[in-house]
């Protein structure tokens, strides 16, 4: 991994606000050519740290007002369970984050829905596919913060 450098970190703090910002704007507030910022957004597209350019929707708009953390703990901890696993869970379009946790929980599952009943139908398809030895359901009752932007 590249070192990044203030100029960096400042566009992709501009970056990650509206990706949509136009070079020109981001090199009159850094006081850089466009140049410049057109070959450092580049770079850091071409080092992996931007990973894509996104339009953040509104879940509650879009009637997936729901989120759901689902804990899920495992007895078998195999490669082939895992890759088995892995697999089925990001094939559900529902679940939009997707974790391999230490502690007391094995895999953390963030899932956006409409209601309880949509929930209901996907942890019936997963349980259906694969075995896990428990799955805890925790809904969401208001959304305090959430942001897609790294402190960097």
């Amino acid at each position: 991994m590249r070192n990044i450098d203030d100029t960096d970190r400042q566009i992709l703090k501009i970056l990650q606000a509206d990706s949509t910002t136009p070079l020109e704007t981001i090199g009159e507030r850094l006081s850089v050519s466009v140049n410049t910022c057109w070959r450092r957004v580049r770079r850091l597209e071409d080092d992996g740290i931007i990973q894509g350019r996104v339009a953040i929707c509104d879940p509650e708009k879009l009637g997936l007002g729901q989120t759901v953390f689902v804990a899920v703990k495992t007895s078998d901890h195999s490669s082939a369970w895992l890759k088995k696993f892995s697999k089925t869970v990001s094939a559900v379009p529902e679940v939009v984050e997707f974790y391999r946790m230490a502690g007391e929980v094995d895999y953390l599952l963030k899932i956006a829905v409409n209601s309880v009943a949509d929930y209901d139908r996907v942890y019936k398809s997963l349980i259906s596919k694969i075995e896990v030895a428990d799955v805890s359901a925790t809904f969401a009752m208001e959304c305090l913060k959430n942001t897609t932007e790294l402190p960097i």
